[in-house]
């Protein structure tokens, strides 16, 4: 069933209110989720909203977090999100830094004591306006094994960067740093449907293509999969983004980062505080003009469009163009649900006594 940009915006704004959020802090966040959505990221949609209510339901987050600047120079800044949702603090933390390249060129901003803060591309995607490249990254609770190892050490733990263009829309690179972000292996024990080879091993540290094998004990592999398909640098780009958003900023780190589900508890004796995030704003023109910039990576995009396929029916993807292809889809023809999302959203609605119809 497809559902409009609006009624679902209007649905998820009420459920966070309900919650107890602010009507600012609800709009806010629900224009994060809901741009998952239009994006064509279905796992980071709609279909989180129950997850962020039940941290809601056991002091895991507040809905109206004070946070606050707790460090800072001119040209970055440590916030304390005073365990409020990335949803609502990261966009905030991206205007600091996108202020702070306005007057030095770059800027940069860590973040502790968060939580979840939906798909990186929204925070990245911010600096665009500004002709500025926005990068956003976020480290997340363990299901990951670094290279030689089946213990769960890191998370999918995500980063995006994105690049303003002219003529074409702009190159954003968005991407788990592990095989497969887990919320593919959510979307395929949805539609039962089996995993491919190298996503997942199962709790003897066996390959395996059950997506259920996650919750029984396995472990999602970095991206590359094992280490004769390059998965040790799938291990180092992850361990760049558990550093730069929690070793630097103060959150928690490898296996201590709390779990985005409600019914398991974090970790005693941790070492820092929440979830980290990391986002940067960089001014084009700091390097070269702005102008000029774009108009070259029209003709990047234009070149690499060009580029031979080795089959007619499958060329060049630039980096973004599908999301942009199903954001465009999608704002008209509304955006699809799959029936046990729905199901849960109208479990919600039932809770809090809003129609999602």
């Amino acid at each position: 069933m497809n559902y409009s940009e609006a009624q679902l915006l209007h649905f998820t704004q009420q459920v966070f209110m309900q919650c107890g959020m602010h009507q600012d802090n609800a709009q806010l966040a629900a224009r994060v989720l809901l741009a998952a959505d239009l994006r064509g990221i279905d796992s980071h949609g709609v279909a989180r909203l129950s997850g962020y209510v039940r941290l809601f339901e056991a002091n895991r987050a507040k809905t109206n977090p004070h946070w606050k600047v707790i460090h800072e120079t001119p040209s970055t800044a440590t916030v304390d999100a005073d365990e409020g949702l990335g949803l609502i603090v990261a966009p905030k933390a991206m205007e600091i830094a996108i202020e702070k390249a306005k007057h030095c060129g770059t800027g940069w901003v860590a973040i502790q004591n968060s939580n979840h803060f939906g798909i990186a591309a929204f925070h990245a995607m911010m600096a665009l306006e500004h002709d500025m490249i926005g990068i956003a990254m976020t480290n997340a609770s363990p299901l990951v094994a670094p290279t030689h190892s089946k213990e769960r050490m890191l998370g999918t733990n995500p980063i995006c960067y994105a690049f303003p263009a002219g003529k074409h829309q702009p190159v954003v690179v968005d991407l788990a740093t592990s095989a497969a972000a887990n919320g593919k292996l959510e979307l395929a024990q949805r539609a039962n449907k089996l995993v491919p080879k190298g996503w997942i091993l199962n709790k003897d540290g066996q390959d395996t293509t059950n997506p259920f094998a996650l919750k029984e004990g396995g472990i999602l592999l970095p991206l590359g999969s094992g280490e004769t398909q390059a998965g040790h640098k799938g291990f180092g780009l992850s361990a760049i983004v558990d550093i730069l958003t929690a070793v630097l900023s103060g959150a928690n780190y490898g296996p201590w980062v709390p779990p985005f589900v409600s019914f398991l508890s974090p970790l005693p004796h941790l070492p820092g505080k929440g979830i980290g995030h990391f986002l940067g704003a960089m001014r084009v023109d700091a390097f070269r003009p702005a102008t000029e910039f774009k108009t070259h990576l029209d003709n990047w995009i234009d070149r690499f469009k060009a580029a031979e396929p080795i089959e007619k029916q499958l060329p060049v993807i630039i980096p973004g163009e599908p999301e942009f292809t199903h954001e465009k889809e999608r704002k008209v023809n509304g955006i699809p649900l799959n029936n046990q999302v729905v199901d849960d959203l109208k479990q919600l609605g039932q809770k809090f006594g809003i129609a999602l119809d």
